[in-house]
């Protein structure tokens, strides 16, 4: 196992648990949870493969990933009352996943031996994707669409990393360092609040606030 596949293992891992969690606080069945986990772990990884042309999708080729995503729901499942009480669980494990997601995107766009630019665009997909259809098939306004830092996040990690290559840094440093560059970043946002610019007036706002 290469180093860029144990990245994307432990995506798989961080990823799964998110998507569990979320299931779980949705009083989901068992058939729902699993599904949730499923979806939010490998559903970027099957967008970005469709893409670039990879057939069949990873995850199909890799039956560890889909073992390790119904290992994570059961572990969860053992320890979701836990989990569930510490309010900041699931975005943590949602932030590792994207920041491991993101690398393993941009690195699968190298591969394919596209543009940086587009390899970024891959790495966020991968990276976001999942969370959104974990997010509709929960009923809830996924975060990328939000004022949140959540996608530039995955961007300023895709940028670190390809001036770190840039620099020929070793991979070994520059898949972690642009990783943790995202999970940095989005844990920041979040802990000092900080949001991307409305393109909503104040009077808009409040307008929609007084509708609903």
């Amino acid at each position: 196992m290469n180093f860029i596949e144990i990245i994307d293992l432990l995506g798989t891992i961080a990823f799964a648990i998110s998507g569990a969690l979320a299931a779980f606080s949705k009083k989901l069945d068992p058939f729902g949870i699993v599904i949730i986990a499923f979806v939010t772990a490998a559903g970027g990884g099957t967008l970005r493969d469709i893409l670039i042309g990879v057939e069949p999708v990873s995850w199909m080729r890799n039956m560890n990933l889909v073992y390790t995503i119904l290992i994570c729901v059961l572990i969860t499942f053992f320890f979701r009352k836990r989990l569930l009480k510490l309010r900041k669980t699931l975005f943590l494990f949602d932030a590792i996943g994207i920041g491991l997601y993101t690398v393993v995107g941009l690195e699968m766009g190298l591969i394919a031996g596209l543009h940086p630019l587009i390899c970024v665009t891959l790495g966020c997909i991968t990276a976001c994707f999942g969370g959104v259809l974990r997010d509709i098939l929960i009923n809830e306004i996924p975060v990328i669409f939000r004022k949140n830092i959540y996608a530039t996040a995955c961007i300023l990690g895709g940028g670190v990393y390809f001036i770190l290559v840039k620099l020929k840094v070793p991979s070994e440093i520059v898949f972690p360092v642009a990783a943790i560059t995202v999970i940095a970043t989005r844990v920041l946002a979040v802990v000092f609040k900080l949001k991307l610019p409305s393109p909503y007036s104040k009077e808009e706002l409040e307008k929609t606030t007084i509708e609903k």
